[in-house]
């Protein structure tokens, strides 16, 4: 399957062109500034330097449906084509994320969103909106934190990996492996968040102590991607997932919103499973009182901290203003 190239330049230069340098950690210290360098006698000649990955960036959305949904198509059809370059699938994967966040929460704007999507994405389209709003679904009433979580954001395990450890714990327990790698995304964007809830669950597929600990359920390191997908594995099998998968993930989470969204991202890698590579790299957004905020790689708080104080020290976090 190919990209229409000159309509994927289109997408990726347009979000260049808002691009914003995203740091997560203090600049060096103790630096001796430009002006007070001594002069050399001689001007060397600079070494050349490798060419530098443009900055990432919260991805901004048009206005326009129509501009949402020719974004959206070039995303799917590129998350799926062998001919995409790797240093691409970041960007493309997280842009596709946004506008599935956003459209969410906009059941105007999805339909007309949809009515400009070509009828091959519609269904995936669906699918997508329909488990992000039963996520919301959880959620709905209570109020947004204002603080930001006491994580790190890490890089995930290689996608080949993940679906290896997927599908080897699949043939050992008979769970589906789309549950599994529909489980991990939702619990911690496929290893990404390494932090303890609130609930004191910890790990890739967020465990509590306590359940590892239960005979036949945890082996190994509860922080190790594949110990811990085998033992979630191992674990649905225990709660009853062979005979009905939902009351497996009852036992995950007690919640039908949970279970309702994470069978739909089951379903969705399912019937297309070549969609992991977008989920892949989705990004770790947090909804919290002042928006939509998106945490990369490198995110780093020992402790919460308030929002506001976290975005005027990284403001490239904050959702982009409409």
């Amino acid at each position: 399957m190919r990209v229409v190239t000159p309509v994927l330049l289109a997408l990726l230069l347009a979000s260049a062109a808002v691009a914003v340098t995203v740091s997560v950690q203090p600049p060096p210290s103790g630096s001796t500034p430009a002006a007070s360098t001594p002069a050399a006698t001689t001007p060397a000649t600079p070494e050349p330097s490798p060419p530098q990955p443009a900055p990432r960036a919260y991805p901004r959305l048009p206005a326009d449906p129509a501009a949402i949904a020719s974004q959206l198509a070039v995303a799917e059809m590129a998350l799926r084509s062998t001919d995409t370059p790797a240093e691409l699938l970041g960007e493309l994967g997280h842009r596709q994320q946004v506008i599935y966040r956003r459209l969410a929460t906009d059941p105007a704007l999805a339909t007309r969103v949809r009515a400009f999507l070509p009828v091959r994405w519609q269904g995936v389209m669906d699918r997508h909106l329909a488990a992000r709003r039963e996520f919301l679904a959880m959620h709905r009433g209570g109020r947004r934190p204002a603080v930001v979580p006491a994580w790190r954001i890490i890089p995930p395990e290689p996608a080949a990996d993940l679906l290896r450890y997927y599908r080897e714990a699949s043939a050992a327990t008979g769970i589906p492996w789309e549950v599994l790698a529909a489980i991990n995304l939702v619990e911690t964007g496929m290893g990404r968040i390494d932090g303890v809830s609130v609930a004191d669950a910890r790990g890739p597929m967020q465990f509590l102590p306590t359940t590892w600990a239960q005979p036949g359920v945890g082996k190994g390191d509860i922080r190790d991607p594949e110990d811990a997908i085998h033992a979630a594995a191992r674990y649905l099998v225990r709660r009853g997932g062979l005979r009905d998968i939902r009351r497996g993930l009852w036992g995950y989470n007690n919640s039908r919103h949970y279970v309702r969204a994470v069978l739909l991202y089951a379903e969705l890698l399912r019937m297309d499973p070549q969609a992991f590579t977008g989920l892949y790299h989705w990004e770790i957004h947090y909804a919290s009182s002042a928006g939509d905020l998106w945490l990369p790689v490198g995110y780093n708080q020992p402790r919460p901290l308030p929002v506001a104080t976290y975005l005027e020290r990284f403001p490239a976090s904050a959702p982009p203003a409409p």
